[in-house]
This record gives structure tokens, sequence and C-alpha cells, in this order.
């Protein structure tokens, strides 16, 4: 898979670079702002843009901003958004804008190779790799809604699919079956008043649901 990568911080410009190439990636570019990113973007048609969410000239939401512009016009390129502090607002942004290929991670999750390699490739083959203490934070932000019905378990199981995970990293997490996790997931379809339909759309809308990027 091929990669650019927009983070302004030199080392750990450097650090993201090395740990992709050891994960087999193909790096394209590495800019340090948002102008080049897109440019870049544009030049290579990689299959991901890990980016940075503060990024000159301004340090606010540079970052962010461009991801959007990305999903917009390259919908064939995933975006990963690093950031040094959990920002819900951006994240919630970049979800409801598309409902794959996007990832939310804390810089510090770079630190874990293997785990940050396996979000990049998750987020590059179309999935979505979002940082745990984000995901905490968008569902405190709901209040009485449909959330409410669900048990610890069943909690436990819609974060770990909010972070991307799969059946069977589910079942692994949470040393259970993959039976039991597939039961799991249909009860909060349930709860969720969610009709049946592909299982896949309806993973995704039960995410998106419970973060509160869309509402029933």
């Amino acid at each position: 898979m091929r990669a650019v990568i927009a983070e302004d911080s030199l080392l750990l410009r450097i650090g993201v670079v090395k740990v992709l190439e050891a994960a087999g990636f193909e790096m394209c570019a590495q800019v340090a702002d948002a102008e080049g990113l897109l440019a870049a973007v544009e030049e290579h048609r990689p299959d991901i843009a890990v980016v940075d969410v503060r990024m000159p000239p301004g340090f606010t939401d540079e970052g962010v901003r461009a991801a959007m512009v990305i999903r917009h016009q390259y919908r064939r390129t995933a975006v990963l958004l690093l950031s040094q502090y959990v920002e819900e607002r951006y994240a919630a942004e970049l979800l409801a804008a598309n409902t794959s290929g996007v990832g939310y991670l804390l810089k510090q999750r770079v630190a874990d190779v293997e785990e940050f390699a396996e979000a990049v490739r998750r987020v590059a083959a179309g999935g979505t790799a979002l940082d745990p203490q984000v995901v905490a934070q968008l569902l405190v932000r709901r209040h009485s809604d449909p959330l409410d019905r669900l048990t610890p378990r069943e909690r436990e199981v819609l974060e770990l699919m909010a972070g991307g995970r799969s059946n069977s990293g589910i079942a692994a997490e949470l040393v259970v079956s993959e039976s039991a996790v597939a039961k799991h997931i249909n009860s909060i379809f349930t709860k969720l008043d969610l009709p049946k339909a592909d299982a896949d759309h309806r993973r995704v809308l039960a995410v998106l649901r419970f973060l509160g990027v869309v509402t029933a």
C-alpha cells in the first residue's frame, strides 16, 4: 500500500515513516503542512494519508480541513488523523463525512509499533480505527438515547467495534467465542432499532449512531 505523511514534527514524522516502511508501506511523500499534503495527494493518489490534526501556519485545524478535502475529492484515499490530545469534534466531523477508510488516533499510539501499523492497514483497506479515548469521550456526549439500553458487555463490544475490531478481534480481546460476539452484536442492532440489512452496513450505522455522528 502507498502512503503520504503530513506531520510538522520532524522527529515524529521520521518515526511514522520508519514504522510504516517496516510494515511494508511505500512512502510516496513526507510533508509538514496542509498545502504540501494536498499537493502530495494530488500527485501520488496514495491509498492512505496519515495526517497531523494541527499543522502550520495556524496550528488549529489545518490537518482536519485538509482531510475533509481529501475525503471529498480523492475518495480512494483513506485518512488517518493523528492528534496530541482527544479532540472529539474533529473525529465526529471526519466520520460524518464518510463511513469508511477513516481513523483518529492519539500520537502516543505510534509508540506501539504493531498496533499502529495494524490500524493504518485497517484504515487503508477501508475500515476504521478510533483511539479508545476518543471513543470513550464521544460516547460520554450521549445522554438519553438507545445507549442506555445496552448491557455492560454490549457496551464493551460496541466500543471495540468503534475502534475498528473485527468479530474475531473482539472475541480475542474479551476472551469469548466469536458466536458470543455475534449474539451481542445482533442484540445491539435490535436495541438500536436497526432493521435487517447488509451486516456491514448495520455495523457502521450502529457505531456512528452511538458516537453521535448520526441519529435515528
